[in-house]
């Protein structure tokens, strides 16, 4: 029994032993057990459990006050940073990061935002939060928090640009090893304008183990940067060809300076050639990216004339007001989030059928209220809507002010896509450009699978055989022009994404409308559509070198002369009223 006791207690004391060496007691403790374990063999099992006993017994007392020395430790050296040399606080801060405290992240980003402060009395460097001229103090350690001080009695622990930089370098490096590849990703690129020689020994350790293809591209990246300032030439021309087609714009800013100041020649032919490769791959990406701009402003374009591409085909009425009924969709979207400020994401799916209710309704009254008493007078319908757009915003500057009011952006909008250095497709206008597509969509699917669609294309098509064959046409009328409204409130909302909301929205694009239906073709959707997208893509290729107001004047240009060859559009509507018309 004694043999067998003996040897549990020389199992948990190798055990003990592998304990104190995890805990850093290596230089203190292990040479004692190695020979309480030579000699374990003369000892007693009583007097080697009684050893035993007395030894768990100072651990446990002294573990917690090796604890409390650490953070009495690391406190000291937080309470340094008071000095006013910065080339101090500079050696303070390396040795911050050093310690790899779980406080550490903390306490950079918090020196970072100037909330550090250190109490005169007893130098003591502690968070500090003012509130009403008091400073609300906390501990950096351990949390707790402390007593409140006036102005006079604490001071700003004060950095300058060299440390600043320093500390974003750090908790770069700090967020590398972040279980999300997002931080990692992001992390990596925030190294990139003070690359250093520790950070490339950090990204090269790191290469081992990270698996993301997109942080590993970008620490071969930083990796080569760093080679291009190297002494030796051929190692610098391998960093370039490293670095050959990369979008990242550090990447094209180094090798221009490479190209300006470096002695060897084929450095400076390589970089050259380089660099050439990135601009021609720039060029197709700046070509993408403006054609990205022009799909979502032709969405845009859409969605606000294919309300009135239904009202002018099927009542060939001339509506000026169609830019308010787009302007009150914006203002219900505006008042839906200030009825639901905890739920700015839903807001917009709330927004989007309340803006169509409220625009479709305005718009019957406006049909049956004023176009009604003068159908068939065209001119007279236009002066009157003109009028009516006139009430429309005095109405919405006496309820809202004439002030423009910003709609929130809800966070799954809100953001981009980004393919690479030069590309990323912001989130709102990816959104629009689909929501673009589904209204045409539905009302595709109104216009050819509802007993509605049928009349009002009958209607449209020879309003009097229709009338012949029981469609009451004024009704449809009503109906039509509710639903263009109501279309029109739905562009209100997505213009509400990307523009502040006020009572001239309309105003910027009623013209632009009329240009989208005239160009498409009077009542065809599908002409619409073309129309809409063909426009805005022309528009911002030609923004770059006429300008957003020539640009438009030219477009404007281009359509007198296509109407003149083609009156009735790309997609004429077909019937007897059109051919009429």
């Amino acid at each position: 029994m004694e043999t067998t006791t003996l040897k549990q207690l020389s199992v948990l004391a190798r055990i003990t032993k592998f304990w104190i060496i995890r805990n850093k007691w290596r230089h203190q403790m292990v040479v004692p057990f190695n020979k309480i374990m030579k000699y374990k063999n003369f000892l007693s099992w009583q007097r080697f459990a009684s050893f035993l006993s007395i030894f768990f017994l100072i651990v446990g007392v002294f573990s917690p006050l090796q604890s409390f020395a650490k953070e009495e430790n690391f406190q000291d050296l937080l309470n340094q940073l008071s000095t006013k040399d910065f080339s101090e606080k500079f050696n303070i801060v390396e040795e911050i990061v050093l310690k790899n405290n779980p406080e550490t992240k903390f306490i950079l980003n918090s020196l970072l935002e100037g909330k550090i402060y250190s109490i005169k009395s007893t130098k003591k460097v502690v968070l500090a939060v003012k509130e009403n001229k008091k400073y609300t103090t906390t501990d950096l350690v351990n949390n707790e928090p402390l007593e409140v001080f006036t102005k006079s009695e604490v001071t700003k622990v004060r950095i300058n640009n060299k440390i600043r930089k320093k500390i974003k370098t750090s908790l770069a490096l700090l967020d590398l090893t972040h279980a999300d590849e997002s931080i990692r990703l992001g992390a990596v690129k925030s190294t990139y304008k003070s690359i250093s020689k520790e950070v490339v020994n950090t990204m090269q350790l790191l290469l081992k183990t990270e698996e993301s293809e997109d942080v590993r591209n970008s620490m071969f990246v930083v990796v080569s940067i760093y080679n291009l300032n190297s002494d030796n030439p051929s190692e610098r021309i391998k960093a370039i060809e490293s670095l050959e087609g990369n979008l990242e714009p550090i990447v094209k800013v180094q090798l221009k300076k490479l190209i300006d100041n470096d002695l060897d020649e084929g450095v400076r032919l390589k970089a050259q050639k380089a660099l050439e490769i990135i601009d021609s791959r720039i060029n197709i990406f700046k070509t993408f990216e403006t054609l990205f701009f022009g799909l979502s402003f032709g969405s845009v374009l859409i969605l606000a004339a294919i309300g009135l591409a239904i009202t002018f085909g099927v009542m060939g009425v001339i509506n000026m007001a169609h830019g308010e009924l787009i302007m009150l969709g914006a203002y219900t979207t505006y008042v839906v989030q200030l009825l639901m400020p905890s739920h700015i994401g839903l807001s917009i799916f709330v927004a989007i059928p309340a803006a169509f209710l409220v625009s479709a309704l305005v718009g019957i009254i406006i049909e049956r209220g004023v176009i009604r008493l003068l159908h068939g007078r065209v001119l007279e319908t236009l002066l009157a809507t003109f009028g009516v757009s006139l009430v429309l915003q005095q109405i919405v500057r006496t309820i809202f002010s004439p002030l423009n009011r910003a709609v929130k952006t809800p966070e799954w909008m809100s953001g981009a896509l980004e393919i690479n250095g030069i590309l990323s497709l912001t989130w709102n206008r990816l959104y629009i450009i689909a929501f673009c597509l589904i209204v045409f969509t539905v009302l595709i699917m109104v216009l050819k699978k509802t007993s509605l669609g049928l009349q009002v294309r009958a209607v449209s098509q020879d309003r009097s055989m229709a009338r012949a064959m029981g469609v009451r046409s004024n009704w449809v009328d009503a109906m039509t022009f509710g639903l263009g409204s109501g279309v029109a409130g739905i562009a209100g909302v997505a213009l509400s994404q990307l523009t502040n909301v006020g009572p001239n929205l309309g105003q910027a694009y009623i013209i632009d409308s009329f240009m989208v239906v005239v160009f498409g073709g009077v009542g065809n959707l599908w002409g619409t559509l073309i129309s809409g997208f063909g426009l805005g893509v022309i528009n911002k290729f030609m923004e770059p070198w006429a300008g957003a107001v020539l640009a438009k004047v030219l477009i404007l240009i281009f359509i007198i002369l296509f109407i003149q060859k083609r009156p009735r559009g790309l997609f004429p509507q077909k019937g007897r009223s059109a051919e009429a018309n």
